[in-house]
Order: C-alpha cells, then structure tokens, then sequence
C-alpha cells in the first residue's frame, strides 16, 4: 500500500519542552521507530509539523541587529531541511536496505486566499498574555490565545498544489521513503506571467498531508498526534472517543479548531477525494490505525469494516 504519514508537532517537540536540538533528536528516534514499522511493509510518505522551529528561528532572526527578519517561506525552508534530516537520518538507521530522500517542498497557494486577512495559525512557543503583547508590539505580530499561553498566529492560505508531486513519484517508485511537504510545504504564489515567489505564511501541516495523499492516490493517510483519537464532546463529562466513522457524520461535529479540526477536515477531504482510509490517533497506534483497531477511522461509507482487505483491494486496482 501507499501511505502518507503526517506526524503531529508532537514528534518532535511535546507542550512545555525546551526547543533544545538533544530533545528533539530524542523525539525524532521514537518516531522513527514507528514509521519504520510500516515503512518495511509499505510505500510511505513522512510529512511533519514545524510550527515550534519555525517560531525559533523567526526569534533567532530577530536577534540580528541591522538586518531584516527572514520571511516566513525562507523560516519554512530552514526548518524542513532541518526536521527532514533527523527524521532522514533516524528512518535511514533503521531502514539500511533503503534510501530515505528529504525533499525541499513548495505548495502553491492563492494570493487572493482571505487567509492573508484573517491570521490564524499558530506558530512558534508559547508566551504568557504579557510578553506576547510586548512582543506583538514590537514586531508588528497577531497574536491569539492557546490553552492558558499566547502564541504567534499567520496567515494560512489553502493549499492548491504541490509543486515537487512528479518528483516525489518517481521516489517512491525507486523505492524510497520520501519525507516532504513539512510543516505544509514552503508557501508559494504563482504570477499570471508564471513566476513564482515566496508568501508570507503558514500552510496547515494536515490539509497539505491530505492535498499530497490524494494527488499521489495513497491509499492511507495517518495523522499522528498526542491523543488516541478525536472525540466527540471533547473536554466535557461526555466526551466520546469517534472510532469508526464517514465524512457525512463528521462534518455534523465540532472540533477544537488549529488542533482536531484541521485533522478531521483533512481525513474527510482525503476519504471524499478516493483515498481507501484515513486515521487520527496516537504515534505508538499507527501500525494499529493503519489496521483499523485504534483511533479514528475515517472511511466511505460504502466499504466495509475491514480496512487492510479494501486498502489493499485499492491499492491493487490503482498501480496493477
């Protein structure tokens, strides 16, 4: 089967960790280890989180005194090459009859997209009320509450397409486990003229991880987070983990939005365009999700139960 992998910023980076190089390497192998596992059964395709590391290295920019901060497609270019490389690095010690490929991604966006007006995304670390005010007016920031913190939010236009697609293709089919389009690709807009430039924002992780797995026809996407599953009613007396469900009843639900909400729009755009399955839960599930007897399955609503049997069914009516 083919699958894309999309791990949550928690694969790298847990709430209230310091953005220290050891703790992420530490989360990296741990994550590595999972993926692996479906790796040596199945064609698989990484995409990761960057939020954190691209808040550091806005700070680390604004350190420089007498040169302008780095926008934000050059942030996200920097952090994939370096997430990419501990997760190549990791997934290649673990996979030595394998060539693990990081690739540089561009995701072109729409530079009329209302997101450019209405910042939402959160990036980088958490800051109390105070010092996010402070730091908001002295950099020109929006900022929005997250939990208790404050945090940094950007524009985040919809994804339309991913540039590197035939690229990524031709990968997978040598062989390779690819990890691209981290942190939702570097965010690029395309001129009537046909040149293509940099944009100031941030591409949700999961809405580009659905956009690569349907223009690939993956068979599964699995968005890996801290949580076993979405649920319904979450944060009351009756929340209810959602294990087996379809696009239809979803999109009756409300959900946290910048956290589930975006996984659960990504599953259901993923499953209403042709993929097989989609599944939302924890890392240490993901061999389990991918079986269908952990987290949340997301399917259509006219195949059956046994996800292995239809994935693969798929999978075999696609590349014969």
């Amino acid at each position: 089967m083919k699958v894309v992998i999309a791990l949550g910023g928690n694969a790298l980076l847990k709430r209230g960790e310091p953005l220290e190089a050891d703790v992420q390497r530490a989360n990296v192998v741990r994550a590595a280890e999972v993926v692996a596992a479906i790796a040596r059964n199945h064609a698989v395709v990484v995409t990761h989180g960057n939020g954190p590391q691209v808040g550091l290295l806005a700070l680390q920019s604004e350190a420089y005194a007498g040169v302008r901060p780095y926008p934000l497609d050059m942030l996200g270019a920097e952090s994939e090459g370096m997430i990419g490389y501990l997760i190549e690095l990791e997934l290649a010690n673990r996979l030595p009859n394998r060539q693990v490929v990081t690739l540089l991604t561009q995701v072109e966006v729409n530079a009329n997209d209302p997101a450019f007006k209405h910042p939402t995304k959160p990036i980088g670390p958490v800051f109390s009320a105070e010092e996010a005010k402070k730091l908001a007016a002295e950099r020109g920031w929006s900022i929005a509450p997250d939990g208790p913190k404050w945090r940094r939010v950007v524009p985040s236009p919809e994804p339309l397409r991913v540039r590197e697609l035939a690229a990524v293709r031709r990968l997978l089919t040598a062989g390779a486990v690819v990890v691209c389009a981290g942190g939702g690709g570097i965010p690029v807009v395309t001129s009537p003229a046909g040149v293509v430039r940099g944009a100031e924002a941030v591409i949700d992780k999961d809405l580009a991880a659905a956009l690569l797995a349907h223009q690939l026809k993956a068979d599964a996407l699995l968005m890996l987070t801290d949580v076993d599953a979405a649920y319904a009613g979450w944060g009351t007396p009756r929340a209810q983990a959602i294990r087996d469900t379809v696009p239809e009843q979803l999109r009756q639900m409300t959900f946290a939005a910048g956290s589930m909400k975006p996984k659960v729009e990504a599953a259901c755009r993923f499953v209403e365009s042709g993929g097989a399955i989609a599944g939302i839960g924890r890392l240490e599930d993901a061999a389990a999700i991918l079986e269908g007897v952990r987290g949340t399955i997301v399917r259509p609503a006219t195949v059956s139960l046994d996800f292995m049997a239809n994935a693969r069914s798929a999978a075999e009516t696609k590349n014969p």
